[in-house]
């Protein structure tokens, strides 16, 4: 029995949700996305929320059950408040800088790191050592995060590197004589 899976997801005002073909389209003041929906799982909007079930008991649908209400859950955020990730810069030289669709890294390397922004996400430098990435798409703002991050793991000896804000690095000790 899945605990995340028995809550319905309440729809807050201004946002509608419909399903049409085989797709759960949610609108916005944000924007809008869509949901494919799975076959192993009933979907229904009733009374501002929308609750979902199991088709049957086998072990597929049950372990699709609580994912599908989160995807949900995660759409409605996305339309409503958005999703940001926070990346921190650590190293001499190293810097970001926005400019239209482009986010210019220079992380030590001889060449700098032109990354093309895709569509559907915002990229601002409040400093030089800070990325903040917004969207409404959670699964598109944490890929974009990662291959941002991608380029410059923070290494363990001196935490040079790019990281999520909040994020631990284990520190190890250097070479003894």
């Amino acid at each position: 029995m899945s605990r995340t899976g028995k809550k319905p997801v309440a729809v807050p005002s201004g946002v509608t949700a419909a399903i049409e073909g085989g797709l759960l389209s949610v609108k916005g003041p944000k924007g809008t996305l869509t949901l494919p929906l799975a076959d192993e799982v009933t979907y229904s909007i009733e009374d501002g929320s929308i609750a979902v079930k199991p088709a049957n008991d086998g072990k597929r649908a049950r372990a699709f059950w609580g994912m599908q209400r989160t995807l949900i859950q995660n759409l409605i955020t996305g339309v409503t408040e958005g999703f940001s990730k926070k990346l921190l810069i650590t190293g001499v030289g190293y810097r970001a800088n926005s400019q239209g669709k482009t986010l210019k890294l220079q992380l030590g390397y001889s060449h700098d790191v032109d990354f093309a922004i895709p569509e559907g996400i915002e990229i601002k430098t409040p400093d030089n050592t800070t990325v903040e990435i917004s969207g409404i798409d959670k699964q598109k703002v944490g890929q974009v995060a990662a291959e941002i991050r991608r380029w410059r793991k923070p290494e363990p000896y001196k935490g040079k590197g790019i990281k999520y804000a909040g994020e631990f690095i284990f520190r190890k000790e250097g070479k003894k004589k």
